[in-house]
């Protein structure tokens, strides 16, 4: 075992963190994150909407969502190109790099063609294109980012120099689009989206939502940010909530369980990746005061999910609690998809990007089923007794470790 840990500290850490700081992840990780306000707006909705229940004269807020978190692609393909520009030092072609993406997507989901917008293309359903079209861009205008038509000492203005500048590979990026999709009739959106199809579908199978949950625990023990697995697996969650959304409305049931909402505010991300609120809490009441302090100070993160203070306090490296984390992400995964897929409690089907909700409030909100309350009181059982054992045994080490110290 500890050969292993040597191993990984040595050479996988750091070709994980080498990754975690590559210009193309970095890129789509803030592309992302800048969108959290706009999915945290369709969250609140989603709060509101309850009120519904009670009030049946309420308006319609389900449009509110449409127009944030429904146009979340449009929004990712100007964020892409943007962000790749400022983190090239290309900065005075991020802007137009960002329209040329949304003009390219634009032409990508055929946006001409509809009077109205098809919020089954600007939303998550179309996330994975805009990333592709994001990269494109921003790759064009890579190219073409030190390119100029005039000299350094030319008397023309900066700003129109940017400006005649940036005509050619915006020409090129939307010239290509309308070729493509216009004059040759390639449908771009139908082959982007079936490329990733496999990996959304592997996503919502109990392989792969268990192999995600792990790769999140195993990293993060690590003390590699889950945040390197964002451009993956956010597109998978946000599709897989909106297919649910529209399956409800529909009138059939919702089947995807690889969500944001299950993992985050649901059943298994108890105080954080890793189910880490047990913990705490189990520091919080240690016999070991340096143990003792840290669960005091880790108490109020942790009831809001943020975890990375025991994470990184007593968590990352430590063999000892490295392997009860790696466990949560495998066996509490497992039986929460189990129940959920066998219909024994409510599958979320609202946006509900919320993660800093307590939980069981969260998991209320987001399931709004009585089961659902009873499965997580099964969770947080299973999640003390996984802790329990190796908490007791780096408890004994601490204060051992202690008294020796005050000898």
């Amino acid at each position: 075992m500890q050969k292993f840990l040597n191993w990984m500290e040595t050479n996988f850490a750091p070709k994980m963190n080498k990754i975690n700081r590559n210009v193309w992840i970095l890129t789509l990780k803030d592309s992302i994150m800048q969108t959290l306000p706009m999915i945290l707006v369709g969250s609140l909705v989603t709060i509101l909407a309850i009120l519904q229940d009670f009030i049946p004269s309420m308006p319609n807020l389900w449009t509110i969502s449409s127009y944030s978190m429904g146009l979340i692609s449009l929004f990712i393909s100007f964020l892409v190109p943007f962000n790749y520009m400022e983190k090239k030092k290309l900065n005075k072609m991020r802007i137009v790099a960002g329209m040329g993406g949304v003009s390219l997507f634009a032409i990508v989901v055929k946006m001409q063609e509809t009077a109205t917008l098809d919020f089954a293309f600007l939303g998550a359903g179309g996330m994975f294109v805009a990333i592709i079209v994001g990269v494109y861009v921003s790759i064009i205008m890579g190219l073409f980012g030190k390119f100029s038509f005039f000299k350094e000492d030319s008397a023309i203005p900066d700003f129109v120099r940017a400006w005649f500048d940036s005509m050619l590979p915006i020409a090129l990026i939307i010239t290509s689009g309308w070729l493509l999709v216009y004059i040759l009739n390639f449908d771009i959106f139908v082959l982007i989206s079936g490329m990733f199809a496999p990996i959304a579908n592997f996503a919502q199978s109990l392989p792969g939502f268990v192999l995600i949950n792990f790769l999140c625990v195993f990293l993060y023990s690590m003390g590699i940010s889950t945040w390197v697995l964002t451009p993956v697996t956010q597109p998978i969650f946000l599709a897989g909530i909106t297919a649910n959304a529209a399956a409800i409305l529909a009138g059939n049931a919702s089947t995807n369980i690889a969500t944001n909402e299950v993992i985050f505010s649901g059943w298994i991300a108890i105080g954080g990746i890793g189910a880490t609120l047990p913990l705490v809490i189990m520091l919080a009441t240690s016999k070991s005061k340096r143990l003792k302090s840290l669960g005091a100070a880790c108490m109020i993160p942790g009831i809001l999910n943020i975890n990375e203070p025991v994470v990184f306090g007593c968590i990352a490296w430590n063999p000892i609690l490295m392997i009860p984390m790696w466990l949560q992400g495998i066996i509490i995964p497992i039986i929460t998809y189990l129940v959920l897929s066998m219909g024994m409690v409510t599958i979320p089907s609202s946006v509900f990007g919320l993660w800093y909700c307590p939980f069981p409030i969260s998991t209320w909100l987001v399931s709004k089923d009585l089961r659902g309350l009873i499965l997580l009181a099964v969770i947080v059982v299973l999640s003390c007794l996984i802790w329990y054992p190796f908490f007791k045994l780096y408890e004994k080490e601490q204060v051992a470790l202690e008294a020796a110290m005050e000898d």
